[in-house]
Parts: structure tokens; C-alpha cells; sequence
């Protein structure tokens, strides 16, 4: 059986642009190397996309983080660096306006994988968000989170997240 590697959200906005932390910056080989990785054992990748619109700061979430960020057709909305050269025309690719994704967790329900690897930003919203959807759509699935491949711009929401996903049996690596 396959696994599959969740890239989530490594958008510029994220990394170097409205909303980047050097955390993110330092995760892109880590990055890169994790995508070819899974690429060599002939395991999928999958990559999602934060998704905003003009009217981002009208929306909720817009009224609580009112930054501008990963709106569709910028520069902002597209990948980092050389994590942007890995993605491939055939990867399944998950745009989402909030946090976890729908059509991501509807996917994993019907495509079963031994394990499903988290990587990418932000690791107390995104991630956490995806992760729980993973768990939730493959209860059985292995869901893995490697902590030296997300970051956070707080280190204590950090450590927070990565706690609270041992706790729902997620194995959380290299910590």
C-alpha cells in the first residue's frame, strides 16, 4: 500500500512574503528533500494551497488576521523557492479558503494509504487542521507530522501543536 506525503501550504506569503517567519525559510531543503524522497519510493505527494480572494479582509478570518495573504493569482498564493520546481503536473493539488481542507479530507476518504506524512506551514493552523482531517478520514492510516519540516511563527504554539498531536496518535518525528 502507498503513503502519502501532505505538503501543506509552502506558499511565498507564508515563507518571505505578508505573514513569513525565518522558521519558514529554513524548511525548504528539508522540504525539498522529503517531496523527492517519497518521489524515489513511488509514493504519492500531494500539495495544498491556502486560498484568498480580493475580499479576504471582509471574511471572517480576514477580521481576525487582517493580513492580506496567498491571494489567488499573486505571487503570494504560489509555492517557495525550489519546493515550487518539485511540484508536478500530475500531483493532485488542494485549494482551500480556511484552515483544513474539504476536498483533501473527501480525498483521503476514498484513497487509502498505509501512512500520511504533514510537512510544510503553519504547524498550530494548517497543519494541525489537515493532520486532524487526515486522522479523521483514515483512522487506521499511520498519520506522521515531522517537526523539523513545519515551523511556526511562535515556538510555544509550536511545541503546543506538536503535543496535542501526540495526543491524538499522531507519531510527531524528529523533535
Amino acid at each position: 500500500m502507498k503513503k502519502c506525503l501532505i505538503v501543506v501550504d509552502y506558499q511565498n506569503d507564508f515563507v518571505s512574503g505578508s505573514l513569513g517567519f525565518p522558521g519558514a525559510v529554513e524548511l525548504e531543503q528539508k522540504i525539498v528533500s522529503k517531496i523527492k524522497q517519497y518521489r524515489s519510493n513511488g509514493d504519492e505527494v500531494v500539495f495544498t494551497f491556502d486560498t484568498h480572494y480580493d475580499d479576504y479582509l471582509e471574511t471572517r478570518e480576514g477580521r481576525f488576521l487582517p493580513v492580506a495573504h496567498c491571494i489567488q493569482g499573486t505571487q503570494g498564493h504560489e509555492l517557495y523557492g525550489s519546493v515550487a520546481d518539485q511540484i508536478m503536473e500530475s500531483d493532485k493539488t488542494f485549494i482551500k479558503n480556511t484552515f483544513g481542507s474539504e476536498t483533501l479530507f473527501e480525498y483521503l476518504k476514498t484513497t487509502s494509504f498505509e501512512s500520511i506524512e504533514l510537512i510544510g506551514v503553519v504547524s498550530n493552523v494548517c497543519v494541525f487542521s489537515n493532520a486532524v482531517l487526515a486522522r479523521t478520514a483514515q483512522p487506521e492510516a499511520e498519520i506522521i507530522v515531522d517537526a523539523k519540516c513545519t515551523a511556526s511563527h511562535n515556538d510555544h504554539l509550536h511545541t503546543a501543536a506538536l503535543d496535542a498531536m501526540e495526543g491524538l496518535q499522531m507519531q510527531v518525528i524528529n523533535r
